[in-house]
This record gives structure tokens, sequence and C-alpha cells, in this order.
């Protein structure tokens, strides 16, 4: 199983689902939904209880549950998945958050376009699904280089060696 696990590794395009890193990315991301679903269940059942209408009560809790799990992944991302980084991180973390939440809502845009656009020719749950796939690795790669830093660390290691 190993040696299966390390060649798809290997794959260009497939390989990134089997590292270490993007199954950390995805955890997070796991435990981002629960932490969604929770604060939207709060929402709704207890903290805008007086807002009496029902659609405004759904969008402040969506935006507060969205906010919260935005936050929870950005921390664990950073304190897990890209752990390794801390030392090449030049960014303030408030800038490096901002950067976090732009990436994740591109990643959204790509899903609802793709999506809608997978829609037209499968069941809307399989086109979704793809779609959530295709945005989870565009937001990996977009946190992984830029947020994350992979480029700085690229081009300091560069700067280091022609200086050589």
């Amino acid at each position: 199983m190993r040696a299966l696990i390390l060649t798809l590794q290997q794959l260009p395009l497939v390989g990134a689902l089997f590292r270490p890193r993007f199954i950390k990315f995805g955890i997070v991301g796991a435990s981002g939904v629960v932490v969604n679903l929770a604060v939207l269940y709060v929402g709704q059942e207890y903290l805008f209880t007086e807002v009496t209408q029902e659609t405004l009560r759904l969008n402040l809790s969506l935006a507060l549950a969205i906010f919260i799990a935005t936050i929870s992944n950005f921390f664990w991302n950073r304190r897990w998945t890209w752990h390794d980084r801390k030392q090449h991180q030049s960014v303030p973390v408030v800038v490096q958050f901002v950067q976090y939440a732009l990436a994740c809502w591109v990643g959204i845009a790509v899903q609802f376009g793709l999506t809608n656009l997978f829609a037209l020719f499968l069941h809307y749950l399989v086109a979704n699904l793809i779609a959530v796939v295709i945005a989870s690795l565009f937001n990996f790669v977009a946190n992984d280089f830029w947020t994350f830093g992979r480029l700085k660390i690229r081009r300091a290691a560069r700067q280091n060696t022609s200086s050589e």
C-alpha cells in the first residue's frame, strides 16, 4: 500500500491529493464544515432569534458561520498544515489572513461557476462534487504558494544561491 501511495504522489496532477500536506488541508477543511454548521445552528437558534425576518436571520447566521469557519481554518492551516513554514513568514498575520480569505473567496467563485457549468451536462450533485474537488485544489495551491509562502521561500533560495 505504501508503494502505491508513493507512486500516486509522483503523478503530476493527482499526486498532490496523496501528499500529507494536502491531506491535512482536507482534514482542516472538513473540520471547517463542522464549525460552519455549528455556528450556523447557534446563530439561527440562539443568537439571532430576535430577528423576525427569516431570510435576514439566515443571512446573518450564515455570514457569522462563514467568518468563524474561515478564521478556524486559517488558524489550523497555519498551525498544522503549513507549520513548517513559520520561519519563512515575512508577512504579518493579518495580511496573511486577508490572503487566505481572498483565496477562499476565489475558490468559492470557482466552485460556483464550475457547478453551474458542469450541471449543464451532469446531475447537479455530481457537478458540485467535481467542482468542490477542483476548487479545493485551487485553494490548496493558492494558499501553498501565496498565503503560506512557497513563492517567498523559492525567491529567498534563489537570492541565496545567486549571492554566493
